[in-house]
């Protein structure tokens, strides 16, 4: 298929961006799959006066109806299910499985949303006079300016777009610059399903040069940034310059504590499986295996042989389960912690390399380390990369306390037999998720954010369509019910 060559602005892709165009390239073979026009700085005006007047018409469609435009999203999605995922895996490097389910978690985004949309509710409180009535009402905050990230070009932008479009608030998406192209394809499907022109805008290219002024616009009401943690805080600082609310989603680190018992080896396939899902690149994965040292040898051994049965190659193929990293950069700052590490004392103990047998594409081996110490880079640092560390305990406080050591926390994982113990051990972790025998927690129904350095505000669930609401109370006052009786 043809891939957009510029942003999709008012509705359409005739209106063209004036910034530096943007070369996207394919990960596993290092050659161009097009490119895009960017966002100019004289593009920032009509960018955001045109999510302004969307803003006016979206707000005031009914709830029904705006459900029903997700709801057909929804739809588009799963109709497209193969030309998404067929886009996706071409611009970011995950195998085709798991764009094909990338695409249909996105789809659930945008019918979980179709449902919020209308369970959006106020309430009247009596007031201290019988004449009084409070009105609270719950109202959309206005034009969304979205930040989304690469590793997951669909999903990441589908959990803002959906929450923002079922609160009835218009949406400025800044595609990555990495891998733009299911932006786009998700704002054609708006279209098609009936979203009206300006309420949803993808502005693609290197825009990162705007970001702040972006933020600074006064038709911008709310932020919200999936990234890493040093682009998270220089977004924040800028918005609260301008008194604006930000939702962060930022860097994780997140901890595995597994306990002794009869599932260590069904704990140990589980785990690799799911640390090397898209490479690694993935804010939750697991990245510090802490194991009970009575279950070490047992759970190393599945591991290990789990992860070398792992077949590296290009997405597209059959049978690929790891694809390349999705860009030069990534593949180099993975190769920068495992020389760290084994500069420190660590053993690599599966992959630790670039595969011999490719000469093109960003790939490097899934990455097994032991002798680790708790100052190595891969240690305290997000890897986002194909890494599993792996270290023993003999004292389950001190495990929480190890998982418990970064800046991060976003999410946690439990491998127990004793799911007693396990939720005892979740309540421990300072993280915003915890999965208890159970790696894949990011689900529509549920939410989805962290704390500490990991950021605030949730996205998914209930919680998530109160990011694009404000409160608004109305004090009423009724004529004398005395003078009623006439």
């Amino acid at each position: 298929m043809s891939l957009p060559q510029n942003g999709f602005v008012n509705g359409g892709w005739s209106t063209p961006l004036h910034g530096d165009p943007v070369t996207v390239l394919d990960p596993a073979t290092e050659e161009p799959l097009g490119s895009v026009a960017g966002l100019g700085a004289g593009d920032v005006e009509a960018v955001c006066t045109g999510a302004a007047e969307g803003f006016e018409v979206w707000r005031d469609v009914s709830a029904w109806e705006r459900s029903a435009v997700l709801r057909r999203i929804a739809d588009i999605l799963r109709r497209d299910q193969q030309v998404f995922a067929a886009v996706m895996t071409a611009e970011q490097g995950k195998p085709l499985a798991q764009s094909a389910g990338e695409t249909a978690a996105s789809a659930d985004q945008f019918d979980w949303y179709a449902d919020e949309a209308r369970r959006v509710y106020g309430r009247i409180v009596p007031g201290h006079l019988a004449t009084d009535r409070i009105h609270v009402y719950a109202e959309p905050i206005g034009p969304v300016l979205a930040f989304a990230p690469w590793n997951f070009p669909l999903l990441l932008p589908a959990r803002k777009v959906a929450g923002a479009l079922a609160a009835g608030c218009s949406v400025i998406l800044a595609a990555p610059p990495e891998a733009p192209y299911c932006s786009l394809l998700l704002a054609g499907a708006a279209a098609e399903a009936g979203l009206p022109p300006g309420v949803l805008t993808v502005v693609t290219g290197d825009w990162r040069t705007l970001a702040g002024t972006l933020v600074d616009h006064p038709a911008v009401r709310k932020v919200t940034v999936t990234s890493s943690v040093p682009v998270g805080i220089e977004l924040a600082v800028r918005a609260a310059g301008q008194v604006k609310p930000i939702t962060l989603e930022l860097g994780g680190h997140s901890p595995v504590i597994v306990t002794p018992g009869r599932g260590v080896a069904e704990a140990a396939r589980a785990c690799a499986l799911g640390k090397f899902r898209n490479g690694g690149q993935v804010c939750i994965a697991a990245s510090r295996f802490f194991v009970a040292r009575a279950a070490l040898e047992e759970f190393l051994d599945v591991f290990v042989a789990t992860t070398s049965s792992l077949r590296l190659g290009p997405g597209d193929q059959e049978g690929v389960d790891v694809g390349p990293l999705a860009s030069a950069a990534r593949r180099s700052a993975t190769e920068s912690l495992v020389a760290d590490a084994v500069a420190q004392g660590a053993q690599v103990v599966a992959g630790g390399r670039r595969p011999a047998e490719f000469d093109r594409g960003y790939y490097f081996e899934p990455t097994v380390l032991t002798g680790l110490s708790p100052q190595m880079a891969v240690m305290t640092r997000e890897p986002f990369g194909p890494i599993a560390p792996i270290a023993p305990y003999d004292d389950l406080e001190h495990a929480v306390a190890q998982a418990n050591s970064t800046e991060y926390g976003l999410a946690g994982f439990v491998f127990t037999d004793d799911l007693e113990a396990g939720l005892r051990i979740a309540r421990r972790l300072e993280v915003g998720m915890v999965g208890i025998n159970n790696l894949t927690v990011a689900t529509a129904e549920a939410p989805f954010g962290g704390v500490k350095h990991s950021g605030h505000g949730r996205e998914g669930g209930s919680e998530g369509i109160g990011e694009f609401l404000v409160t608004k109370y109305v004090s009423a006052r009724m004529p004398d019910p005395a003078g009623w009786a006439g």
